[in-house]
């Protein structure tokens, strides 16, 4: 209830006027401690007092980044929103500044454009020292005029945004504001005051002497009313030496200034001529080198260009070489085959053929035994054998033996690879293959 705003306040530039205080900000200073004790309700008149008591401004400090007094007041004037009035006489009280820099930073915040100009622009004539609290807890002298500056010409100000102000130039020409008049003006005007005073009467006393100069006959002398007139002499010839002095001076101040303004002018159409022609130089230098980066970079793309394209036609040569070569080898591979196929036929062949006439030698030479045997059983004694029948039987054995030696070595096989694998084992001592 205590951080609401007053029901009766009005809506600031289209939002609540506590708004106008960021929402972090704006909670740190309703859990500070200042806000709790001191600024408890507080209403426009009691405020004043509370104002009166302050001794710098500021906006945040330290780590924890703790309101200043001055903020404290600023969001609790947004919330009960006094009067215009009240906030004007704030503005203008000249015994407490930091009453009148409070006012001043209201003022900015929830004022219009035209008051914002109309009641801060004078305050630029205060020149009192302030207490600033700097961001780090430290302290830094300042100045009423600077702060006011501030208001009027940065959009952040003791780390609140301040709304957006148009410039004063637009103000003028859009008739919303008069031209600004300084506070030197009335100076000056009081200066020209008195000269053209003193020329009046200057020409007053010129006046007088003419009159007072004119002689009259009385009995015979000349008498003059005023001065003698071998002082108006002295003073005519002082008047034309000053009068000649003032002009040869005049004349030589302008033979100076024509001839020191002529040398700048020199000078600087020299130098201006030289940055053109530098200029020019450097524009054309520049094309020249754009130029010439621009052909080398065509003929480096053409190189590459070139250089692909070669690549790309060794590519396809080598290519169709390989695809003849490898046309050529595949028939080369296929013609082998065919040979070795044909080969292994015949072999195949061959060795069916040697093992039918083999086997059909072992079957007469067996159907010749079994008659022999038989005959043998047949008759009563057997004759003696013959040395020559001992000799044929004796090698007999020998002979089955080396045909099953050699049956034995797998030369024989059917598939000529594994016969000559087993031929390759044999000689080696190692196992036929089967």
């Amino acid at each position: 209830m205590a951080n609401r705003t007053d029901p009766a306040a009005k809506s600031i530039h289209g939002t609540n006027p506590q708004n106008l205080v960021e929402k972090i900000l704006r909670s740190k200073i309703y859990q500070n401690t200042y806000w709790k004790e001191q600024c408890f309700g507080l209403t426009a008149e009691t405020l004043v007092d509370k104002a009166m008591e302050l001794d710098h401004l500021g906006g945040t400090y330290g780590g924890s980044r703790k309101p200043t007094p001055f903020m404290c007041l600023i969001l609790k004037m947004l919330q009960i929103q006094p009067d215009k009035e009240i906030v004007v006489e704030f503005i203008k009280n000249d015994e407490y500044k930091y009453v009148r820099v409070l006012g001043a930073f209201y003022m900015r915040l929830t004022g219009s454009v035209t008051d914002v100009y109309r009641y801060l622009e004078p305050l630029y004539n205060d020149y009192r020292k302030l207490r600033l609290k700097l961001s780090e807890g430290k302290f830094c002298l300042t100045h009423v005029d600077e702060v006011i500056d501030e208001l009027l010409t940065k959009d952040y100000s003791c780390d609140i945004a301040l709304p957006r102000v148009q410039k004063r130039w637009t103000l003028e020409a859009c008739g919303l504001l008069e031209p600004r008049r300084s506070a030197l003006e009335d100076d000056f005007e009081e200066e020209e005051e008195k000269e053209e005073e003193e020329q009046a009467m200057d020409s007053v006393e010129d006046d007088t002497h003419e009159k007072a100069s004119i002689p009259f006959i009385f009995l015979g002398y000349n008498y003059y009313r005023g001065r003698s007139p071998i002082r108006e002499r002295e003073r005519d010839r002082r008047r034309d030496r000053q009068y000649r002095y003032s002009i040869l001076h005049k004349t030589v101040l302008l033979v100076i200034f024509y001839i020191i303004t002529s040398v700048l002018i020199i000078f600087s159409n020299r130098e201006i001529f030289k940055i053109l022609v530098d200029r020019d130089y450097e524009r054309d230098y520049g094309r020249g080198r754009e130029r010439d980066r621009d052909r080398d970079r065509d003929r480096d793309r053409e190189r590459d260009r070139d250089r692909d394209r070669d690549r790309d036609r060794e590519r396809d040569r080598h290519r169709l070489r390989d695809d003849r070569d490898y046309g050529r080898e595949r028939d080369r591979e296929r013609d082998r085959e065919g040979r070795e196929r044909e080969r292994r036929d015949r072999e195949r062949g061959r060795r069916r053929s040697r093992s039918r006439s083999r086997s059909r030698d072992r079957r007469d030479r067996d159907h010749e035994d079994g008659d022999h045997r038989k005959r043998r059983t047949r008759g009563s004694v057997s004759p003696r054998r013959r040395p020559e029948d001992d000799g044929s039987t004796r090698d007999e054995p020998k002979k089955k033996k080396e045909k099953k030696e050699k049956k034995s070595d797998g030369t024989d096989h059917p598939d000529p690879e594994i016969a000559e694998a087993n031929r390759l084992r044999a000689s080696l001592g190692l196992k036929p293959l089967k």
